[in-house]
């Protein structure tokens, strides 16, 4: 139960950044101080992590740990940069579509993968991926706001950077499971996150370091995207995910969805009628509904294995 609860705790986390990087814009910051102050101090604070962890290792083990190769430590930050942009795409989109619609589109990251996975493995989706498919599509549409008029208009521009978030959300995840995976995992998130550092900086030079940005109202959205965005769901699903499994992980993550749903409802005051919050729920069955199939199918065997050692 321990290590559920730290990647519901991780998921959350991840739910709760699309409010704090409203609340950043009300107070009249952009995309360029957002991102990159939330990058700069959420490499800070991993790789003091880091250390720590490393100089404790040492210490019990009497040998250095945490090695990295200069190919591996290469490749991680050339996957960091995918959720660099990622970041970038995301926050972008914040500025045209609601919280809870942002979201919605960035949760496609699941199909996509599955989509990844025909492509690059070449491996046939079997028929519950396409029946999630379906359902995720039929939920975002209901979750989206638009399908009644509930929305005054459709920004297209807002729509295309959710999605092209996505996207790279979906490469970043394919690409970090099967690059370094002997490195230990908060050593190659502190790698991939400066790796994502670079680019964000690369685009958005830091001007919020001299133009006063920070001593204004900058600070403290900063840190608190650094900690529920960089910090926390890495480490915690570093410590959870190896315990509960990578099914039971994916469906646990759901949670991020209805997190920034609630906050931007309750945090926000956008409106959120019921037929959204059907979409959300429906979005989170066709997310779940893979592994849950895979279970049931699973079960006669485990069943009969128990009958006969009893």
């Amino acid at each position: 139960m321990k290590y559920i609860l730290f990647v519901l705790a991780g998921a959350c986390s991840f739910g709760l950044l699309s409010t704090f990087v409203k609340k950043a814009y009300e107070s009249g910051f952009n995309v360029g101080d957002v991102v990159g102050s939330q990058n700069l101090f959420g490499v800070i604070m991993l790789w003091m992590l880091v250390f720590v962890t490393a100089k404790s290792a040492k210490q019990s083990t009497g040998s250095p740990t945490f090695k990295v190769t200069k190919r591996q430590a290469l490749s991680l930050m050339a996957v960091g940069t995918t959720t660099g942009l990622t970041g970038m795409l995301y926050y972008a989109a914040l500025q045209y579509i609601s919280a809870s619609f942002a979201i919605i589109l960035l949760f496609q990251f699941t199909w996509m993968g599955i989509l990844l996975e025909a492509i690059f493995e070449r491996k046939r989706p079997g028929k519950d991926k396409i029946l999630s498919l379906i359902i995720l599509f039929v939920g975002i549409i209901m979750a989206s706001g638009y399908l009644g008029g509930g929305q005054e208009a459709v920004s297209w521009i807002g729509i295309t950077l959710g999605l092209l978030a996505a996207v790279t959300y979906a490469l970043f995840i394919w690409f970090s499971g099967k690059t370094a995976k002997q490195v230990a995992p908060i050593t190659r998130s502190a790698i991939m996150l400066t790796g994502s550092f670079i680019l964000v900086m690369l685009v958005f030079p830091p001007h919020f370091l001299v133009n006063g940005s920070l001593h204004e109202a900058l600070l403290p959205w900063a840190l608190l995207l650094a900690l529920f965005g960089v910090v926390i769901p890495p480490l915690f699903y570093a410590i959870g995910v190896p315990r509960v499994g990578g099914g039971l992980a994916t469906i646990l993550s759901a949670a991020e969805l209805p997190t920034a749903v609630v906050m931007s409802y309750v945090v926000l005051n956008e409106s959120v009628n019921w037929m959204q919050w059907l979409g959300v729920g429906i979005t989170m069955f066709g997310i779940a509904l893979p592994e849950l199939m895979k279970r049931k199918k699973k079960s006669p065997a485990v069943t009969v294995g128990a009958n006969v050692s009893a």
